[in-house]
């Protein structure tokens, strides 16, 4: 919407200045706009005239806006025949040495997709850094559990035992692409994650002692709901990427144009836990929650490694937390792990 009102207004100011400049210097026309930039229109023949009413001006200042953002100072090597209004270039034919609309399409897709997705698209893609870094904002929608020594609590009954269904992992990430060849990419940022452990058995209770993290049965004469761990993080991830259809965008669900192509990652992550907290829901006549802050012996620091696989808008994730969830001797020897999918 600013890029098209920035272009309306300095075609208004063209304009209104066209008759006064012309009695002035009949050469050039200076449009100021704002308080320290101007447009400067030279006009060698005054039979230019007739062909500046021939252009799309709006193409071409949505080109030159988007150079200037990008601060790319290039010279473009567009032909002047690409910014023509559609109904003359349908008129241009090619025994005339002009390029015709298709060919000029056909011509600048390759190189110039970032502006032409911008244009077609009717809307900003997501904002770019230079010419190789673009940004998104990624959300991991799965579900969480633990192993312990490559087992899952389940086999022994353990009373930290996880649901598989409930025990959700959130994140929400704030990712730079950026582009090393034409389809290996870094995918590198930061967000904030959820474990939320949903125990099997709804009357376990957490507590802690010297010695560590204890897990009991809560045996009042209560109707348990709910029994879980939560522990939220802040996360840093660089992930490498190899993208088959060399896409300088990751795509999502939420594009209005797909990628048609396949790619996978992986690589590191770490994060540092900044609450953590244990939640019982049941019922005594009414409904009530039991809502406890503690670190539980948690450990602080989280590592591991993260693979992502993707096809068109859809990507899948799994992380493997490397370093065990309690701390030594604190608690059960426990790896988490979540997976599901990012868009």
């Amino acid at each position: 919407m600013k890029k098209k009102f920035l272009a309306v207004l300095i075609l208004v100011l063209a304009i209104s200045q066209l008759p006064q400049a012309q009695t002035k210097a009949a050469d050039s026309v200076v449009i100021r706009v704002g308080e320290g930039s101007k447009v400067i229109f030279a006009i060698k023949d005054k039979k230019d005239l007739e062909t500046l009413k021939q252009y799309d001006f709006q193409a071409l200042m949505n080109d030159l806006i988007n150079k200037l953002e990008n601060k790319d100072t290039a010279i473009s090597r567009k032909p002047s025949v690409f910014y023509l209004k559609d109904s003359v270039k349908t008129e241009k034919q090619s025994a005339s040495g002009e390029l015709e609309k298709k060919d000029i399409e056909e011509q600048w897709s390759g190189d110039n997709d970032d502006d032409d997705n911008n244009r077609r698209s009717g809307h900003e893609q997501k904002k770019s850094w230079g010419r190789r870094t673009y940004h998104s904002f990624n959300i991991d929608l799965g579900t969480n559990n633990y192993l312990s020594d490559g087992k899952f609590p389940d086999d022994n009954n353990e009373l930290y035992t996880v649901k598989p269904w409930g025990s959700w992992y959130v994140g929400f990430n704030s990712i730079q692409r950026t582009q090393l060849s034409r389809k290996f990419f870094i995918e590198w940022g930061g967000g904030v994650s959820w474990y939320n452990f949903k125990f099997q058995n709804t009357r376990t209770a957490l507590a802690k002692d010297d010695t560590g993290v204890i897990f009991s049965e809560d045996l009042r004469d209560f109707n348990f709901i709910k029994s879980k761990l939560t522990a939220t993080y802040l996360n840093a991830s660089l992930i490498p990427v190899l993208d088959f259809g060399g896409n300088r965008r990751k795509s999502t669900l939420f594009d209005d144009h797909g990628s048609d192509s396949f790619r996978i990652g992986v690589g590191p992550y770490v994060g540092y836990r900044i609450d953590s907290y244990s939640k019982q829901v049941y019922k005594d006549g009414e409904k009530r929650s039991n809502r406890d802050h503690d670190n539980f012996y948690l450990n602080n620091m989280r590592y591991g490694l993260r693979a992502q696989i993707g096809f068109n808008d859809i990507d899948l994730f799994i992380n493997y937390d490397m370093n065990e969830l309690f701390a030594a001797g604190k608690g059960p020897q426990l790896n988490a792990f979540s997976f599901g999918v990012t868009f």
